[in-house]
């Protein structure tokens, strides 16, 4: 490998990204003992800000080294299109009138399984939901489940371990639960294509490897917890009537297009525009809607895309050097320091990889999804959601870590020996 001044400068950017990603904790501390500059501490303190941060320091050093015009080719030849999308479908589905539906189609569930309310509600909170993504895509899954945690979990006063425990089991489901379908998960997206991945393939090949798993993952943290969510109320009974049927299905009409379209940000983000004029014209019948989160997870992602161009000449030949079984759990284990989408994006650039390789590549991929919250990209929307309900307002990625190991370990076995 002979990097560039400039590959190196994003390397080296990106290591220190993943190190300030682990040190959130500091500089709210910092906020705290130097108040005299709280509001910039507090500010690099937030997870999503870190990798568009760093994205900036390093196009700030393309202008220098390279000049402007190289800059703003770099930049102009980048595909934002998933943070984009993610903005778009995070916001739509955390609308009133969809998380209305949700939760009544989570009591239905939760009211006819033979199990006491908290119980059950988290079964299906952090089973189904998840599986919803392959359907609704990920991000969408992610801000459900995640707003339906906030309200009938993370709101009432468990343990801090219950807490990390149904954090990880949620981004590892939520990150296997895309694969049923080819068009829900970014890592999926990246190769479905290219490789000829079609709605049959990815049911038959990943689908029940996934739902088993997501399953096994939900049960096992109802039995350890058991104590602790039996004594919850389930989720909260809706306080405000429902709004009329053709404003539900509007909204659903409006979320099923996004989703359609996500590819063709043209197209969806026109269709989020008509969304927002809609909520406005009828706001009796909305919530505020969740923009600075959206804001703050689309920022987050498009500093990736920054970022992780430059890390091709060292993550491609670390890849490639692998057989079917190391980049399996190869796979898992860098997931957890870059996004698992640009992993599989940059195997689909090799020809003539095997089936099994693929299959290994994609499959490790999304295992490692819930490892860290850079780790899949709908892991900062349902940070973005829950961090309020920790004590310090804030999630560490080493007690996320720890939480994510055992559901990780699940899918491992599932999509290997099953």
């Amino acid at each position: 490998m002979h990097p560039t001044t400039l590959q190196l400068l994003g390397a080296i950017l990106f290591g220190v990204a993943l190190l300030h990603t682990f040190s959130t904790k500091f500089f709210e501390r910092l906020a705290h003992t130097r108040p005299a500059h709280a509001g910039l501490w507090h500010f690099l303190g937030e997870v999503e800000v870190v990798f568009g941060f760093w994205a900036m320091v390093l196009v700030l050093g393309m202008f220098a080294l390279e000049g402007k015009t190289a800059a703003v080719h770099y930049l102009d030849t980048r595909n934002f299109t998933e943070p984009l999308f993610v903005f778009a479908i995070m916001v739509a589905a955390a609308s009133k009138p969809i998380l209305q539906l949700a939760g009544a189609l989570v009591r239905g569930l939760v009211r006819i399984i033979p199990l006491p309310q908290g119980l059950a509600f988290v079964l299906v909170v952090l089973s189904v939901v998840p599986l919803l993504g392959s359907f609704i895509t990920e991000p969408a899954a992610m801000t459900l489940a995640a707003l339906l945690l906030k309200d009938g979990l993370y709101a009432h006063p468990v343990s801090t371990r219950l807490k990390y425990a149904a954090l990880g089991v949620l981004f590892v489901n939520v990150s296997i639960g895309g694969t049923l379908t080819p068009y829900a998960a970014p890592p999926v997206l990246m190769v479905a294509s290219a490789w000829g991945w079609d709605l049959s393939y990815m049911f038959l090949h990943f689908g029940d490897k996934a739902a088993a798993a997501a399953l096994l993952n939900a049960i096992g943290l109802v039995l350890l917890f058991r104590k602790e969510l039996r004594g919850l109320p389930g989720l909260p009974a809706q306080g405000e009537a429902s709004p009329p049927l053709p404003v539900t299905l509007i909204h659903l009409m409006f979320l099923a297009g996004i989703v359609v379209f996500a590819h063709h940000p043209a197209v969806f983000l026109g269709l989020f525009m008509f969304f927002l004029g809609f909520t406005a014209a009828y706001e009796r019948y909305q919530s505020p809607l969740i923009l600075r989160e959206g804001l703050l997870v689309a920022f987050f992602l498009a500093g990736l895309v920054v970022l992780g161009g430059q890390q091709q000449w060292w993550l491609e030949p670390v890849l490639l050097s692998m057989g079917s079984d190391a980049v399996f759990f190869g796979a898992t284990a860098l997931t957890a320091i870059t996004d698992n989408a640009a992993l599989t994006y940059l195997g689909s650039l090799v020809p003539g990889l095997s089936e099994s390789f693929k299959y290994a590549l994609v499959a490790g991929a999304v295992t490692g999804g819930g490892l860290t919250i850079i780790a899949n990209a709908p892991n900062p929307a349902g940070a973005a959601i829950l961090k309020g309900g920790f004590s310090d307002q804030s999630i560490h990625a080493g007690g996320l870590l720890l939480a994510a190991l055992a559901p990780t370990t699940v899918a491992l076995l599932a999509f290997k020996l099953l």
